[in-house]
């Protein structure tokens, strides 16, 4: 029993560096305080948290089941395949930080957002849920490879039961969704201070979003690439 509770937890740590990357994400950040100053913030805001959660679960859940089903654990070709894998996935993504931190708006300006940003105020609950769902993978290329890089390394572990591989997915979403759901939490349960304190957080982010990014996907991508060449060992 001690010896799994370890394992589980040693499978958490390795992939909590990618939990972070997740919920480090300005434009999925940015999005759901615009829609909870929205008319709807009530249903939006709880629509997106759960399609972002949704996203999140997804990717992570099919990422495992293909690594598992080329048995990663065991067979060192497959094991070989996914390090490629990995390596490349940490290239894509430190070339990324530079082409983001090399279009970087001057200092003191906003990033330019979305254009279909200026019409959240009018999403139905739907379309809030469904932008929770691409935000957080398809059209998110940094979570789209930290939440692959993450089923793989589930399946990797070669955890002793079901049980113990759903709690790490378990922990791994709620980890890479706790931004978005703090700030879903903020406005409903935060009061006359939840909007002051919101739109704080959304004018820092619009001021900081290429930097944060550059060096999160700069970092990410290290890290990955880094277990990828420890692969190779």
């Amino acid at each position: 029993m001690h010896r799994t509770i370890r394992a589980v937890a040693d499978v958490i740590g390795d992939i909590l560096p990618f939990a972070i990357g997740i919920a480090i994400s300005p434009v999925p950040l940015i999005a759901v305080i615009l829609m909870l100053f929205s008319g709807r913030a009530r249903i939006n805001g709880p629509a997106f948290l759960v399609g972002s959660v949704l996203g999140v679960t997804a990717v992570t859940v099919l990422a495992l089941w293909v690594a598992d089903a080329g048995d990663v654990a065991t067979d060192s070709d497959a094991a070989t395949g996914v390090a490629w894998v990995k390596l490349l996935l940490g290239v894509f993504l430190i070339v990324l930080a530079f082409r983001t931190w090399r279009n970087r708006p001057p200092p003191g300006q906003d990033a330019a957002m979305p254009n279909w940003m200026a019409a959240i105020d009018g999403f139905s609950p739907l379309r809030a849920f469904g932008s929770g769902v691409l935000l957080s993978s398809v059209l998110n290329p940094k979570n789209l490879v930290l939440a692959i890089g993450a089923g793989a390394a589930i399946a990797q572990a070669n955890l002793s039961g079901s049980e113990d591989t759903v709690v790490v997915v378990v922990v791994f979403v709620a980890l890479a969704s706790v931004s978005i759901a703090g700030a879903v939490l903020v406005y409903l349960f935060g009061g006359d201070k939840a909007q002051h304190l919101l739109d704080g957080w959304k004018v820092w982010l619009g001021q900081n979003n290429a930097t944060v990014m550059s060096v999160l996907l700069l970092v990410m991508g290290v890290l990955l690439a880094g277990k990828g060449f420890d692969a190779f060992d």
